[in-house]
Order: structure tokens, then sequence, then C-alpha cells
């Protein structure tokens, strides 16, 4: 039994090396290659693992985000809108009456169970807290309302960008924001999950085409966990390398004075493998006002046109190299022409993830 235990227990341990020390491992190796190939003078420290493997996204607000205010009818016939010019959309409702809230449920159980009419939230907006009184209604139902539309979570799919030496990811290359403020999602933590590509939406001018995809939400397929939530994209840690990055190569990291004009290649798994597609970039701006819109692309490649028709949602994150560098990722799709699209430097990314 004692064999049995501690067989088991050195199973456990070399799944967990190869799992968190697997992206480790590889750049260390491309490292001593390419010290092994140039001079100390030429040889680049900056090695990252690109990606191009979709994966499922799940995202939880710092709070409880408010989409609008709403009226509500009361227990007399008339109708109210007690949060209106009190909360706005976009504001995060962190507490009720001292007590914290992170989600729907915790709100509306709160709301439930209180006996007062008026009511105490902590409201973090734009980064500031602030604290409003409001009063609540009895509805006829016999239920309390605020008249506030709520959310706490988002999900998606998107592209991972690359993975570094400590199993630090880069994905999207762009934020994600609520559909329907337009805000940028100010997140506690998010889920990585494996998923499968089920069915390809081509792209032609003026609609977007767009991947779906097959999420299941549980344990034995998450991949790891989602930290920051930026306009350069979302930041997080990989748990199972071996699953996203199993034969993959590094590659060295391009600084943004480096991507010129020219030919270039994305990496994507529109079909469940990942390819390498041929692109052009038709402009490169060092100092775009818009971080996420740093290049101007096009898909030349006769494959990628054929089965998406270009640039499609899903593949934001799908990693751009050039001179077999990573220098960037594909971030936005052009309505009125899907061939056309914007990319993000890479050197933008990693800054932003630190």
């Amino acid at each position: 039994m004692k064999k049995y235990w501690y067989r088991r227990i050195l199973i456990m341990a070399l799944v967990f090396f190869v799992s968190v020390g697997g992206s480790y491992l590889l750049i260390e190796q491309k490292k001593d290659a390419m010290r092994r190939e140039v001079s100390a003078q030429t040889y680049e420290e900056d090695l990252v693992i690109p990606g191009g493997m979709p994966v499922g996204i799940y995202m939880k607000t710092k709070g409880v985000m408010v989409l609008d205010t709403q009226k509500v009818k009361g227990e007399d016939g008339a109708e109210y809108e007690p949060a209106l010019h009190i909360v706005k959309a976009g504001d995060y409702i962190t507490g009720f009456n001292g007590k914290d809230i992170n989600t729907k449920n915790e709100l509306v159980e709160a709301v439930s169970s209180f006996s007062e009419q008026k009511a105490k939230l902590d409201i973090c907006r734009k980064g500031e807290t602030i604290h409003v009184k409001m009063d609540m209604i009895q509805c006829e139902d016999g239920t309390k309302k605020l008249g506030i539309w709520v959310r706490d979570n988002a999900q998606g799919l998107g592209t991972i960008t690359y993975l570094d030496s400590d199993s630090h990811f880069g994905a999207l290359g762009h934020g994600i924001h609520d559909i329907d403020t337009g805000e940028l999602l100010n997140i506690s933590d998010g889920t990585l999950y494996l998923t499968s590509v089920k069915e390809i939406q081509k792209g032609v001018n003026g609609t977007p085409g767009g991947m779906e995809g097959i999420i299941v939400y549980n344990n034995y397929n998450v991949l790891g966990k989602i930290k920051k939530n930026t306009e350069a994209g979302i930041f997080g840690t990989i748990d199972r390398v071996d699953v996203l990055f199993a034969n993959q190569t590094p590659v060295q990291l391009a600084k943004k004075e480096e991507v010129e004009e020219g030919p270039a290649i994305i990496r994507c798994a529109v079909d469940g493998e990942i390819k390498e597609y041929d692109i052009l970039i038709t402009q490169v701006n060092l100092w775009s006002g818009e971080v996420n819109k740093s290049m101007t692309i096009e898909v030349t490649d006769p494959s990628l046109l054929d089965e998406t028709g270009g640039i499609i949602q899903g593949m934001s994150g799908s990693p751009i190299l050039q001179n077999g560098k990573l220098i960037g990722a594909v971030t936005h799709v052009f309505v009125n022409n899907p061939t056309k699209g914007y990319g993000i430097f890479a050197e933008s990314m990693i800054n932003e993830s630190e």
C-alpha cells in the first residue's frame, strides 16, 4: 500500500512539473540553442511561445455591474424608478448596507431580507468608491426591488497570443467590454477553458463572421486563470501548459521598432488545427492613440480567405509573426472589408501584463 501511494504521489508530482514547468523548459532549451549559435552581443533573451489556439473565457466582475435603471410597480399600483439619477450604467455595486456584494444572487438575497425602506449602497464609479442612499419599492407580489438591471459575469471565445517562461499568457490583444454599456469590464478574476470550434460563419462586406465554439464550464476543462482585463488584452497564468502548448516552438519577441510594412503570418486554428497563414502589414503606427490599433493588416492567404473570408470574431489574439519573431496580435476586423483589420504590438501586450 505504501508503495502504491508513493507511486501515485510521484506521478502527480511529475504531472505538476510538466504542466507548470513546461513553458520554462521549452524556452530555456531554445535559449541554450541560441547561445550556441550566436555571440553574447547579439543574443536576445526575450523568448515566448506563440499561441493561436482558441480558448473559452469566463470572467467575474468586481462587484455587480449596473446596466440600466427601470421603473417598477409598487403595491399601490403606481410606477416608481428609485434608482434614476442615483446609480449609472457602468457603476459597480460592491456593498449593500454594510454587506459585501460580489454576485447578482447576493444582491437579490440582501434586498429580499432587508426590512427598512432606505438602502445604503457602496458604488465603484470610474475607480472611485461612493456611498448612496435610495428607496426600495415594495411591489404588488410582495417582493422588494431597487429597479436596477445588473450583470456579474462575461463569457466568450478568443485566441491565445503567447506564453512566457513563467507560464503567464496574453490573449485577445484588446479588452473585454460590456456589450450593453461599452465599458471595459472591471473584473475580480476569471478562468480559461478548453474549447473546440464547432462552426465558422464566413465574413462578408458589412457583416463580420465569427467562430462558434463548444465550452463546457467544469473543473476538468479548466486551463488557467485570468488576472487582468485591459485595453491591450487579457492576462493571467496557464496551469495546463502541456495541453495547450505541446510541440510548440519558442520565438523571439520583437520590439515595435522592428515591425515593418510587408509580408507576415498569423497563427490561428479555425479548422481545429493551428496553422500559419499569409498576411500583409499595410501600415505601422508606432504612436497610435489606441494601443490595440497600432498596425493595419490584410489577409492574403487564399485558404484562409476561402474558409473565413478574412478576419472573423474569435480570431482576436491570433499571433502575428514577421522575420521569425512575434510582433503582435490581430485585434479588430474592418466591418466593411473583412479581409482587413487592426493589430497590436506584442511589446505593448507584454508591457501591459506586468
